[in-house]
């Protein structure tokens, strides 16, 4: 099988960006004729955030691979877009579920990553266990979970939203909290279980080449 090129992998990267920008901008021309304010804000807040990795892709001392970013920049797309401005989350019952599950495994890499590049880091004195670095890469995917629901939580009091998914059963959204956090740990326990067999016995697979891809563009953070 043919791999991607990380000069592909760029060019998709940087095409899904546009694209994506594309879509939000003629929306953000509709809520501004309406007068939608508040949607405005946000939909320009998600711009912001997508084109942030391109925009300053060369100040970023660490480098990750373009498919994480790809995967990212549409995570973004799908749930904060789609989900709060275009109410995927009202009009398709599982698209909460998904993409809270999808969040837990994109954590769950990117603590992983990050761990991973403190302890091969040639400047830091740290020599981690396998089941450590998994154990923080879990921990740390659920930790930014619980913040996204305490987010949420004030995005619900402060300016009224339903970020919550609060219903009739459920007015209170507690039950939707729990789930969302449920499906995050098991997404992040996911990744922390195949990074910790990778780093036992390195085996092929998406991960090992996102670590290869990680290890090969930010030379200068590993030992030789």
């Amino acid at each position: 099988m043919k791999r991607t090129t990380p000069w592909t992998a760029e060019r998709i990267h940087r095409a899904t960006v546009f694209i994506l920008v594309g879509i939000m901008a003629v929306e953000l021309v509709f809520t501004l004729r309406q007068q939608q304010w508040l949607t405005a804000f946000l939909v320009v807040m998600i711009m912001s955030v997508a084109i942030s990795p391109v925009v300053f892709h060369h100040r970023l001392r660490v480098t990750f691979p373009p498919e994480f970013h790809i995967l990212a920049i549409m995570f973004i797309f799908a749930s904060l877009f789609m989900g709060e401005v275009w109410q995927f989350y009202a009009r398709v019952w599982w698209w909460d579920i998904a993409l809270h599950g999808t969040s837990g495994l994109l954590l769950g890499i990117f603590g992983f990553l990050l761990v991973y590049a403190l302890n091969e880091d040639r400047h830091i004195n740290m020599h981690m266990r396998p089941h450590f670095v998994a154990f923080f890469a879990f921990l740390f995917a659920v930790a930014v979970g619980a913040l996204w629901e305490i987010f949420e939580f004030g995005m619900d009091q402060v300016f009224g939203m339903n970020m919550q998914k609060a219903m009739w059963q459920d007015p209170s959204g507690l039950t939707d909290t729990m789930w969302d956090l449920i499906v995050d740990a098991v997404g992040a326990c996911i990744i922390s279980l195949l990074g910790w067999r990778h780093l036992k016995s390195p085996k092929e697979s998406f991960l090992e080449l996102w670590i290869r891809k990680f290890v090969e563009s930010n030379p200068g953070l590993f030992r030789s």
